[in-house]
Parts: C-alpha cells; sequence; structure tokens
C-alpha cells in the first residue's frame, strides 16, 4: 500500500526547513503523489483526480479497508483531465477534477455517468493578515476593482496557479474576468474583445509573482517562500494557515470577491466501459462520499459539504479571525459558454498573463546522443513552433522573452527571441545546429543563465515578467562546477528565480532534486510525454 498524505507532507516540508537554517531553502513537494490500496481480491476502482482531492486520502483510505474494495488514485490537473476526456481514450473508471465544467468540456464522447458534487470550496484570496489590514480589505466587501487598485499602487502581488493548467487558476481568472465585464449572465466573446476588459485583467494579472500547475504544490511553495498573498481554494487557505500557526507564522485572512467568487464543486462521475461490477463498486463508493459519516469528515479538512453547509461541530475549522464567513450566503459567478471559455484561456496564454523570461539550458553533451537528443528536440519543436505550441495552450504572450543557452564541453552560446512567432522558430533551427560533445557542463549553464537575468532583469525589470529557467538535460553533469557553485551563485544573486528540470535519456533526477531544492522549483519527467511535461512546466511559468 502506497499512501502519502498532503498535510505530513508538508509538515515534512516545514521540518527540513527549520533543521538547515537560514540559508538553507526546501524546495516545496509534489502534494500530488498518486495513492492506492491494492491490498484485496478483486477489481481495482481506478480515478483520476485533482491534487486538492489528496487532502481526503484518510477517508478514502477508511472507506477502502472497510469495504475491502482496491482503489488507485492519479493526480493531474482538472484541465488535463478535460484534455483526457476529450481524447476519448480513458483508462480510469472515474473522474474527480475540481469543477463541473471541465466535465462539461471534456466528455464529448459522452462516456460519463453519475455525475454528483462531492463537496464545495470557493477559490479566495489568501493576504498576510497584516496586509489585508493595510489595504482597509479585513471586514469589509471587496471587489476586483479593489484588488486591481492595490495591485497599480504597488500594495499587492500574489501566487496563483496557471490558468490553463489548473482548476483554481481558471476558476479565478474567469471570476476577474466576470466582474471587470459586469456580467452577471457570465462573459461572452464581445467582453472579451473590449479594450477596458482587456487592459484591466492584464493589470491585474501583473499581480501575480509565482505560477503554479497545481493548487497543492503552491502551498508548499507558498510555505517554503516569503509571499504576502496567494489564490487558492478557501480549503487549501485553512490548511496553509494551519501549518503557518505551527510555524508561528502570520496567518493569511481570506478575501472573497463580492463580483467574481468563482466556486469549485468537485465532481465525481463514472466513466462508462460497460463493466457491471465496476460501476457497482463504483456507486458504492459515491454513495459512501456523500453520506453523512463521510461528510462530516470532509468538511473537518477544511471543505464544505456538498450543498455548501457545514455542520455546527465542524464550524471551529473555519475560523472567523481567517476571514471566514460562514453565514455569507456564496454567490458565484455565472460560467460562460463552452467556447468563451476556450476563447478566453487562449487569450490569457498569449496576451493577457504576465510575459514569460524562460531560459532553456540544453544539454548537447555525448550523454544525450540517440534517444535523449531526439527527445530534447521533439519537446523543443512543441514550444518553439508556434502552431505545435498552440495547440497544445503553451504560446506565450508578444512580449515573452526566450532563451537558449546549450552546453556541451562548454557553454557553446546563448540566443534569445522576443514574441511568439517568426523569432521562436528561428530559435529552433538555430538549436538544430548545435553539434553533440563530449562532456556535460551543466551547471555552467545554469549559472550563464543566473547571470543573465541578474545582469540585464534583475532587479527593477523582472517584475515584468515570470522568469524561470527551465535545463533540459540526462542528468549527469561532469563540468568544472559542481552543485555548491551554483549554490553560491544563487544565494549571491538573491533571486526569487525557479530553475525547473525535464529529464530525458536516462537521467537521474539527484543532481536535479537538489537544484529544484535550492530554487523552489521542480524536476519533471520528458521521457514518457513529452507534450504533459510542458504543459505542466509552462503552469509554473
Amino acid at each position: 500500500m502506497k499512501a502519502k498524505w498532503s498535510v505530513l507532507l508538508l509538515l515534512v516540508s516545514i521540518l527540513f526547513l527549520a533543521a538547515c537554517g537560514d540559508e538553507e531553502v526546501t524546495t516545496p513537494s509534489s502534494s500530488s503523489s498518486d495513492f492506492e490500496v491494492t491490498q484485496y481480491n478483486g477489481s481495482t476502482l481506478s480515478i483520476v483526480a485533482g491534487s486538492e482531492n489528496a487532502e481526503l486520502e484518510p477517508i478514502i483510505e477508511a472507506y477502502a479497508h472497510e469495504n475491502k474494495q482496491n482503489i488507485s488514485i492519479e493526480y493531474l490537473g482538472s484541465l488535463d483531465i478535460m484534455r483526457l476526456l476529450q481524447s476519448g481514450e480513458v483508462k480510469y473508471d472515474a473522474v474527480w477534477p475540481a469543477s463541473s465544467i471541465w466535465l462539461t468540456l471534456g466528455d464529448t464522447h459522452r462516456m460519463l455517468n453519475h455525475s454528483q458534487t462531492t463537496s464545495i470550496s470557493p477559490v479566495v484570496f489568501g493576504i498576510k493578515e497584516s496586509l489585508a489590514e493595510e489595504l482597509g480589505f479585513k471586514d469589509k466587501d471587496v471587489s476586483i476593482a479593489d484588488i486591481i487598485e492595490a495591485i497599480e499602487n504597488d500594495q499587492l502581488n500574489f501566487a496563483m496557479t496557471s490558468a490553463t493548467q489548473s482548476n483554481s487558476g481558471a476558476s479565478a481568472y474567469i471570476g476577474f474576468l466576470t466582474a471587470i465585464a459586469g456580467k452577471e449572465e457570465g462573459i461572452t466573446s464581445e467582453d472579451l474583445a473590449d479594450e477596458n476588459v482587456r487592459e484591466q485583467i492584464t493589470t491585474l494579472l501583473s499581480g501575480v509573482n509565482r505560477s503554479s500547475g497545481s493548487s497543492n504544490w503552491l502551498v508548499d511553495l507558498f510555505l517554503a517562500g516569503d509571499y504576502d498573498a496567494m489564490v487558492n481554494y478557501e480549503t487549501l487557505i485553512i490548511q496553509t494557515n494551519i501549518e503557518l500557526e505551527k510555524q508561528n507564522e502570520e496567518p493569511l485572512y481570506m478575501v472573497y470577491p463580492v463580483d467574481g467568487l468563482s466556486i469549485s464543486d468537485s465532481p465525481l462521475a463514472y466513466v462508462d466501459h460497460n463493466d457491471d461490477e465496476m460501476e457497482e463498486a463504483f456507486l458504492s463508493f459515491q454513495t459512501y462520499l456523500l453520506s453523512d459519516e463521510a461528510q462530516n469528515e470532509i468538511e473537518k479538512t477544511g471543505k464544505r459539504s456538498a450543498y455548501g453547509t457545514i455542520r455546527p461541530e465542524n464550524e471551529t475549522v473555519f475560523r472567523s479571525d481567517w476571514g471566514v464567513d460562514i453565514d455569507r450566503v456564496l454567490a458565484p459567478i455565472r460560467w460562460p459558454q463552452s467556447d468563451v471559455i476556450m476563447e478566453a484561456l487562449n487569450l490569457y496564454q498569449a496576451e493577457f498573463k504576465k510575459p514569460a523570461l524562460t531560459l532553456y539550458v540544453l544539454d548537447f553533451s555525448g550523454s544525450m546522443s540517440g534517444e535523449g537528443y531526439d527527445q530534447m528536440m521533439a519537446a523543443l519543436e512543441e514550444v518553439l513552433i508556434p502552431e505545435n505550441a498552440q495547440a497544445n495552450l503553451l504560446l506565450g504572450t508578444a512580449d515573452d522573452l526566450t532563451y537558449i543557452i546549450p552546453f556541451g564541453n562548454e557553454v557553446l552560446g546563448v540566443e534569445s527571441a522576443v514574441g511568439n512567432s517568426n523569432e521562436l522558430e528561428a530559435l529552433y533551427k538555430k538549436a538544430e545546429g548545435y553539434p553533440l560533445s563530449s562532456s556535460t557542463y551543466m551547471y555552467e549553464g545554469i549559472i550563464e543563465a543566473l547571470t543573465i537575468i541578474n545582469q540585464d532583469y534583475y532587479p527593477e525589470g523582472i517584475k515584468d515578467y515570470n522568469p524561470a529557467i527551465v535545463v533540459l538535460t540526462d542528468g549527469m553533469p561532469n563540468g568544472n562546477k559542481v552543485f555548491n557553485d551554483l549554490k553560491e551563485v544563487y544565494n549571491t544573486f538573491g533571486m526569487d528565480v525557479p530553475v525547473f528540470s525535464i529529464m530525458f535519456g536516462s537521467a537521474s533526477d539527484s543532481e536535479l532534486s537538489q537544484i529544484a531544492q535550492l530554487t523552489r522549483a521542480r524536476v519533471f519527467d520528458g521521457r514518457t510525454n513529452l507534450i504533459e511535461a510542458f504543459q505542466q512546466v509552462k503552469g509554473y511559468n
């Protein structure tokens, strides 16, 4: 049996940070580890779920043991679940995204039955209490216009998940647009073309100082770093505050935008594979989740019940001093039509979000010869050829800055491009021209990327971008520089720039994990699904 609880992961992260002293930082752990109970005879109920459901693992495990039912869960972003459904090739028995809208958009093959809401959680701003007080946001109705004003006055920035990768980001973003457009009935394509709407949403998103592809990982990032605010589910802000109090740190105060509030309704639906036995197993599990016993346990995690209510015995979880008002009637936005949602997501990626400053550090060493090299070039083709990038929601804005820094037995050069069209494709052609060489000067390549950011963009210019260094490698450096050299440079520059890695070939992640830990980033596996790996890493940029 493998069971990894998100809260325990957070505690491990915190304890590690405390043990390492002031100079060390810890990487946010991946709270979306897969979960399974597979020790019983019989079939396994397989579920693909949003990472926010990891909070319910103890409840699910208890059910599995009580009923001797094998259950496995793989965590994906809600938009990834939508894309999976759209493909028509769903190997799972059930889907459990954060919002019903992704089932509506995804179930084009009419594969789903028995969809039911399992819990409710609004998407809110969590702002350090002292800052919320300073902004005048405590104990008052706060509008999206108030949020924008604080951003314009350089009083507020916040971390948020990507709108094209995670439900919390997408829901917040659609809520922002709805409020800015002033449309109670849902936004339209005409609203998205309105110059005032476009200007205001761009200003609001300029306040994002770190991005994430996962709501749970955003919590881990927040706890590992020093940030003033984040947009996330009410339940995850509650979990964050529990951990902040354990660290004797200032809690977050929850702000519920009165004109742009969105809600996660966490629907669980059956994927019909014409298997009566599995359908019965699914219905039994779903019935349990909706039972009074399970709903009571779900509320204890900070999620509201499937009906949006909270039992009196659980009211202490939803603390008023954290800004939670359980008596407030939640008035969520109305979601627009499906085609408008997709148009809005594409505009987010290509026009509205803060431009990305991405430096790809590319391994052209001999150990990449063959499969590793082929995988790396295929990956670059997906992200640097505009039509490929657009098809997979990877295309950046016209103001994006992209660098390639190839390395082999030295740093082989630096090439750059502005925007999302011809220059970007020309960058790919340049990458094709580099030969493989004998050595792996990976740390030299990363240090070169940091030096470029420090010299050309830091500190003032970096505010205009979401920066990230992305290393594509087999993870076997043998140059003159080692990890401690990178650590010294990184700490000297004092930048909050994540260094992500995508593994190729026969990669070992031991070196790459150290880098991720130092820079509060992640390591992604590009060996099995290139597009998915790049969708994930771009969700953090």
